[in-house]
């Protein structure tokens, strides 16, 4: 369509005008920003960090929905051939396999160090059943135990009803910062409403950097 043109075509991600325009006004981000913010993170930011792992909602929604005995499927190519001692789920709670939707995201971390999946969530208890029953499927394909491997940790609250994109961003950056200094997670200090305020400004900007590298 005209008028939803192409802004950036990224390694895998694919940018349109209508995708940019949810980081201008206050609006809930779909699965194609928070994609490609974490390409950005997986491929740029912290290209030399290969033991952090940074999932696409579209293929955490496949994990989460599809069978215990297919999370091979999705997770053996991500995971068999190079160490990833923390991986980044953005979690929604949409229940359809094939389409896309929810409501609401939050982040789900793997912690290898600390053999803990902990849940991040900007309005507390809104996604503790889709991120109890993800971690258990991740654990049990990881051959891991999953008594008491599950913890909610406090995080800072959403202030209004479009943002916890925003806060997986956030919260996804500081935690893996955190973990590249400290080899884990479980201290790692809460984000600030102003990283919040400022995140979509700085996304447009990494946006218009890249149109320039990849024209």
């Amino acid at each position: 369509m005209s008028n939803n043109l192409t802004v950036l075509s990224y390694n895998e991600s694919l940018l349109r005008e209508s995708d940019v325009e949810l980081l201008r006004g206050p609006y809930w981000l779909n699965d194609t920003v928070i994609s490609f913010y974490f390409e950005f993170l997986q491929t740029d930011l912290f290209k030399a960090a290969p033991f952090l792992l940074f999932v696409s909602p579209e293929v955490t929604q496949c994990i989460k929905m599809c069978p215990q005995s297919e999370c091979s499927i999705f997770l053996d190519p991500l995971v068999q051939t190079v160490r990833r001692d923390f991986i980044f789920f953005a979690l929604n709670d949409n229940e359809m396999i094939d389409a896309s939707g929810g409501s609401h995201w939050s982040l789900l971390v793997f912690s290898r160090p600390e053999k803990m999946m902990f849940h991040y969530d900007s309005s507390n208890g809104c996604n503790d059943n889709q991120a109890v029953e993800l971690s258990y499927k991740i654990l049990r394909y990881l051959s891991l135990p999953q008594q008491g491997a599950f913890q909610n940790l406090p995080c800072l609250q959403q202030s209004n009803g479009y943002d916890c994109g925003i806060h997986v961003l956030c919260n996804a950056e500081q935690l893996a910062r955190y973990a590249c200094r400290y080899a884990r997670i479980r201290d790692c200090p809460k984000i600030t409403y102003n990283e919040v305020a400022q995140k979509r400004l700085e996304i447009l900007e990494i946006i218009e950097k890249l149109k320039k590298k990849y024209r």
